[in-house]
């Protein structure tokens, strides 16, 4: 074999290596692309986050959200995480907020923080669980964040694990946990966040977990 052809073949299997560094661009990759395409069929994927193992489906499919619920076994009145690449995805549930509270969301952060925000009324009730406030995060995670893109807006981010157990931290105990239940497992690795993200409230800056 002609050592160009060799190292080119080389080049492209490195560049779709599974860990978070290795691929240049996760939007292209096929798995994540059809990732995305499933979600947009209301379907329920796992994909790794800063520091655990998510279960996400389209936020406005209610009944991709009740299949995430009776995976996990969890009660929708605790409501759901969304995530979104940037902050243009969250526009519509922060149209009320007030200048310095929107530099605040914007504004990176140490470590991965998911924002309590005003709900506005702009999130389906099988999101909010019929709370006062909207959990929100930017995402760092490459993985993550492709697939935000792809489905163009926010993401369910949820932990991937049943109510009472571990979240899962690798891509073999989501499936020891969930099998052929979900739909589709995204490529990739969890990131080196120690704790799942922190979550505050986004008006008064009150820590209700500690990241």
């Amino acid at each position: 074999m002609p050592q160009q052809l060799l190292l080119k073949m080389l080049h492209c299997r490195n560049r779709f290596k599974t860990d978070n560094y290795s691929v240049t661009d996760w939007v292209s990759h096929p798995q994540i692309y059809r990732a995305a395409e499933l979600l947009k069929q209301q379907a329920v994927v796992a994909y790794p986050t800063e520091s655990v193992w998510g279960l996400g489906c389209d936020p406005q499919s209610a009944s991709a959200v009740e299949k995430i619920l009776q995976l996990k076994k969890r009660n929708v009145e605790k409501g759901l995480i969304l995530i979104a690449d940037s902050i243009e995805r969250f526009e519509p549930f922060l149209a009320d907020l007030e200048k310095e509270h929107l530099h605040r969301f914007r504004e990176p952060t140490a470590k991965p923080t998911t924002w309590l925000v005003p709900n506005n009324g702009c999130a389906p009730l099988w999101i909010t669980g019929g709370r006062d406030t909207l959990a929100l995060r930017i995402t760092t995670h490459p993985v993550a964040a492709a697939l935000c893109k792809l489905l163009d807006g926010p993401l369910v981010s949820t932990s991937a694990n049943p109510q009472g157990l571990p979240a899962a931290k690798s891509a073999a105990e989501v499936e020891s946990y969930f099998g052929t239940a979900i739909d589709a497992q995204a490529p990739g690795q969890v990131g080196d966040a120690l704790n799942p993200s922190e979550i505050r409230y986004l008006i008064s800056g009150e820590i209700v977990r500690a990241g």
